[in-house]
């Protein structure tokens, strides 16, 4: 498989999740500004949703236009990688509608948190088969540091999310987008 069908479907596959993302809000019961503040936790959903794909779209695409190569080990950490993605929309959408429960912000954190671990592990076997590439290399390498204090805000939202207040899982992901 060449890099820019797999670029082309990755890029696919993260519009139809981003676009589900919005499928899944739910409508006001009327049309008032109460109807629209009452679902104010599912458009906080979506949008951190919808945001975090996008941060991760842009830093995928950032680090595509440096590769060279792709070997079937990257195309099937891609696989998993957009397949963890894709219960992001079934996450928020229970997110939207269970926002203060425990455990649904816990698997929503499960989701995202498996989903950075895969992007970093993306990004380490894209360099194995890149090693004459020194740029891509250094970009890779800072990104895959970048990750790992990401990964810990996530964590600790998870396990804050767990034993303290639900809406940590959220706040994490916020924050550790900002990043």
């Amino acid at each position: 498989m060449k890099k820019h069908r797999l670029i082309a479907f990755t890029d696919n596959v993260l519009t139809i999740i981003m676009t589900i993302l919005v499928l899944e809000l739910d409508r006001p019961s009327s049309p008032t500004l109460a109807a629209f503040w009452a679902l104010r936790q599912n458009y906080f959903a979506y949008f951190l949703s919808f945001f975090w794909l996008g941060s991760l779209f842009i830093a995928l695409n950032e680090i595509w236009e440096k590769v060279e190569f792709i070997s079937s080990r990257v195309i099937y950490v891609t696989l998993l990688l957009l397949f963890t993605l894709s219960f992001l929309p079934y996450t928020t959408g229970l997110v939207s509608t269970y926002f203060d429960s425990r455990v649904v912000q816990a698997l929503y954190g499960t989701v995202v948190i498996n989903s950075t671990i895969c992007n970093w592990y993306l990004h380490y076997v894209i360099d194995k088969v890149n090693l004459n590439n020194q740029e891509l290399l250094t970009r890779t390498k800072e990104y895959r540091k970048l990750l790992v204090p990401v990964l810990g805000i996530k964590l600790l939202g998870l396990i804050l999310t767990i034993f303290v207040n639900p809406h940590w899982m959220m706040y994490s992901v916020l924050i550790a987008t900002g990043i």
